[in-house]
């Protein structure tokens, strides 16, 4: 100290805290620190001077700049070294100053220690207490006080998350800092719900949400889109009361990375809080309409709907005051009944929001309820069943497996197979949302009731039952299903255990008796290991002897005593004295089990090599069968080759667990190269049976193709063959008259009633030409005429220039003309155009031609009328065969 300078450090330090001079002041937080540091434990005198909580308060808040930084220092060593009570003691009275006074520093290690002292006193005490201190600085004057306290708030859900600090009163004075006019405070309002956003997801909108702007809101979504791709975040920090229950399961002495330790805390404690946690009870009652169950018991399906849909709006809120809801759960279970599905669908989307919004109030309404929802599971809408099951859910989480179990059960018998495939899907769903461990008896049902599942028809009850067995073996373990996989077949083991490999569930079972025996003490003067719990323990066996090392060393000789620990097996439950004799010295033996998580110890260099798989078959197998080797060479050279294996065992051990390490990794990669392969035989499958559809959609329109193609063929042929059939018919016809008229030409003049009462003159008056070669040309009908082509019969003569027309006569020069007089014959007029354009060579003429008879001619007109009925005739018969059209007939 410079001289003239008086000396302060002999002052009590409640006088150094609060003296006038800084200096001193600055020294007395020095001091203070220092000797803290020093104490053994939180009983210590010196914390006893502090009791006045002024002292601290005015040590975090000194005016002088460097004395504050030291003040708050030294009051974080006073927070960690003086215990929970001293922090209860001062926390009221430091809190606001070091929100106040110590996060706004300027100075980085100020701020640091005052950052560090918030979060020793959310470490000590009790949390809520600590953020009613800190929320009303958020309504100081000064932006930047309130833009620190934001920060320190960050801070504080960042280590210790919002499973230990409650969110709620954070979340209610965030809109009031999102709307203030610093532009800081607005920015770390933005950290801070970005941070709360890790924890709480989407549970935390409806506290805050609307009270936002859009623009504020936008913002926010644009930051929350990062954070939803980052892993769930764990807990960094733990408080006093979780340390300790580390300790405590640990056995004050866990390695990290064993059971109970640090991390497996913070991995456990995080995780997504529910909205339920967060939100107020709201009653809906006043917003339930006076007539709803008049409405409800309408018989129109559309007021019925109405109703439930007023009474969802009123329900579709986070939580629900409980209330006298008997009544309307009766109503919304006899829905379950309706024939109209949207009715079903609102009542279970009813009795989904009921059942998330009271939770365990809605326990004694379970009964009413899920037998009708189950029993509706019939429905094969999708969109029904989909609603019900979010119903069954719902209704699960507000009570436990063991209040669903008996009528989940008995549904799973159920004869209607949608009901049993549903009830499967749920009871699945209920194993692996369940947190509390199924006794004894309720596995047995299960597990009976999977099993007769196995041999069900349906391939899809037969999955479901062997995924009940596989999550169910997830949660109790492998040997507590042991008994239950007796007798099944190596396809359904191997299906069972895949299921177990891929299920995942939230409880978990752990016995105690498969770990082994407790570990007896090694000799050593620290504590002894032997006291550590078993992994997977709260308390050591109760069959672990008493510490040995306070025994004294055994006679050198490990003969005798060997020899009384051979003939029975009674004494492996207690290894360490009978072992110890055997091999000689202060120590013993150490328990023979091996760990994976806790190798063996250098501090064990008298531990025999024994069997890496468990204490039974080491004891069975090595350290019994030896004791007459020991009995020659001396037990001094025995001890290198006993540390000589452990050293190789360790090493063994190492390669062990490096080779699970790649196995877990091969079986990662198969499982998800399988379930990428699976998708893909899906989509095939799909595409499969979609082209299978096509395929026979087209097989279906070619054959009914055909068979109109066979029809169509079948038709035509008979249509020509009907056409054949007139075609003969009409030359027939035709034959017979050619053969009327030639009767008619050949006969004489009298006129002879034909076939068809038709006037036919003599036909032998037409040879009484003497021309007779054109008489036989005219009979004969050739045309030899040079303006012919082609010679063709006349098998008649046409009446009339419309009858030559459809004869093909339509040349003028083939026109009716008068025969040649050369004939000599009055009736050789009845030739046809034809013959009579044979005949003409220029010397017919109209003067030389006789006067034709009167009686000839009348018969001739005759035998041209019945000619056209019978082309009518056959017209007729034609149209109505279907072959040509209807033409009107010619006469």
């Amino acid at each position: 100290m410079p001289e003239g300078e008086e000396d302060f450090s002999s002052l009590p330090f409640p006088d150094r805290f609060a003296h006038k001079n800084w200096k001193v002041r600055k020294g007395g937080y020095e001091d203070a620190k220092q000797q803290f540091e020093k104490t053994g434990d939180e009983s210590d005198p010196i914390f006893a001077q502090f009791q006045d909580a002024s002292l601290w308060k005015g040590a975090v808040t000194d005016s002088n700049v460097a004395a504050q930084q030291d003040g708050l220092a030294a009051y974080c060593a006073f927070l960690q070294y003086g215990g929970p009570a001293g922090c209860a003691r001062t926390r009221g009275a430091t809190v606001p100053g070091i929100v106040e006074k110590g996060l706004p520093q300027t100075r980085p290690a100020a701020k640091a220690s005052a950052l560090e002292a918030l979060l020793l006193c959310v470490e000590l005490d009790k949390p809520e207490a600590v953020i009613e201190e800190i929320l009303p600085v958020l309504s100081h004057k000064v932006p930047k006080v309130i833009a620190a306290t934001l920060a320190g708030l960050t801070a504080i859900y960042h280590n210790f998350g919002c499973k230990v600090v409650d969110p709620k009163p954070v979340l209610k004075a965030l809109p009031k800092v999102f709307g203030h006019a610093d532009k800081n405070v607005r920015a770390e309002a933005q950290n801070l719900t970005v941070e709360l956003y890790r924890w709480l997801k989407e549970a935390m909108k409806p506290v805050f949400w609307a009270e936002l702007k859009p623009v504020q809101q936008q913002d926010l979504e644009k930051l929350f889109e990062s954070v939803k791709q980052e892993p769930p975040p764990k807990q960094e920090r733990l408080t006093r009361a979780q340390q300790a229950e580390v300790d405590a399961g640990a056995g004050g002495g866990s390695e990290p990375g064993e059971a109970g330790g640090e991390d497996d805390y913070g991995e456990d404690d995080g995780g997504e809080v529910d909205a339920f946690d967060l939100a107020e009870p709201i009653d809906v009652f006043p917003k339930i309409p006076k007539d709803f169950h008049e409405q409800l018991g309408s018989s129109k399906w559309k007021d019925r709907k109405e109703a439930l849909d007023a009474l969802y709006s009123a329900l579709n809120v986070p939580k629900i005051k409980d209330g006298p809801f008997d009544e309307i759960v009766r109503g919304l279970a006899k829905c379950m009944k309706d024939a109209n599905v949207a009715v079903v669908t609102v009542a279970a989307n009813c009795i989904d929001l009921l059942a998330k919004g009271t939770r365990s109030a809605f326990v004694k309404h379970r009964p009413t309820v899920m037998p009708p929802i189950m029993e509706r599971l019939k429905e094969k809408k999708q969109t029904v069943a989909d609603a019900l099951g979010q119903a069954l859910d719902a209704v699960f989480i507000a009570t436990t497996l063991s209040d669903c179990l008996e009528d989940i059960l008995e549904f799973v018998k159920h004869k209607n197979p949608q009901v049993k495939q549903e009830t499967v899907k749920f009871l699945i769903r209920c194993l692996r949302n369940t947190r509390d461990v199924p006794s004894k008896p309720e596995v047995k049902s299960i597990a009976d009731a999977a099993t007769k599942l196995l041999t069900d028809s349906s391939e899809v009850n037969r999955a479901g039952g062997a995924e009940i067995l596989g999550t169910l073996m997830k949660i109790m373990g492998e040997r507590a299903m042991t008994p239950f996989l007796d007798g099944l077949d190596d396809i359904r083991k191997t299906k069972i255990k895949e299921y177990f490999e891929t299920a995942e569930v939230k409880a978990k079972d752990r016995p105690k008796p498969i770990v082994g025996p407790p570990k007896a003490a090694p000799p050593s003067a620290k504590k002894p290991v032997g006291t550590k719990k078993p992994l997977g323990l709260k308390k050591p066996a109760a069959a672990a002897p008493p510490p040995p090392v306070e025994e004294p060393a055994p006679a050198p000789s490990p003969s005798k005593p060997a020899t009384k620990a051979v003939p029975s097996k009674r004494t492996l439950p207690t290894p360490g004295g009978a072992l110890k004799k055997k091999l000689g010295g202060p120590g013993g033996l150490a328990s023979p089990q091996k760990r994976v998580i806790s190798p063996p110890s250098e501090e064990q260099p008298q531990q025999p090599p024994v069997s890496k798989f468990g204490l039974g078959r080491g004891l069975a197998g090595r350290p019994i069968a030896r004791p007459p080797a020991p009995a020659e060479p001396a037990p001094a050279p025995a001890a290198p080759a006993v540390s000589g294996l452990t050293a190789i065992e360790r090493a063994e051990l190492e390669e062990l667990r490096l080779e699970k390490e790649r196995l877990v990794r091969l079986n990662e990669e198969l499982r998800s190269e399988k379930a990428k392969l699976s998708t893909t035989i899906g989509e095939l499958q799909n595409q499969n049976a979609q082209l299978i559809e096509d395929h026979t959609r087209d097989v279906l329109s070619i054959k009914a193709k055909e068979t109109q193609l066979t029809r169509a063929r079948s038709d035509a042929e008979a249509a020509d063959q009907n056409v054949q059939k007139q075609k003969r018919e009409i030359e027939r016809l035709k034959r017979e008259l050619s053969r009327a008229l030639r009767s008619g030409s050949m006969s004489s003049p009298t006129a002879i009633p034909d076939q068809f009462g038709m006037a036919m003159p003599d036909p032998g008056s037409l040879y009484q030409d003497p021309n007779n070669a054109h008489s036989a040309v005219a009979r004969s009908g050739l045309h030899m005429g040079p303006r012919f082509e082609s010679t063709r019969p006349r098998s008649y003569a046409s009446a009339s220039p419309s009858e030559e027309k459809e004869n093909g006569l339509e040349s003028p020069g083939l026109g009716r003309r008068k025969f040649s007089p050369t004939f000599g014959n009055p009736y050789s007029g009845m030739a046809s155009p034809t013959r009579s354009s044979l005949v003409g060579s220029g010397s017919a003429s109209g003067e030389e031609q006789p006067t034709r008879s009167t009686e000839p001619a009348e018969n001739w007109r005759r035998a041209a009328e019945v000619t056209s009925q019978l082309k009518a005739r056959i017209e007729q018969m034609k149209v109505k065969q279907g072959l040509i059209g209807r033409q009107p007939a010619q006469r």
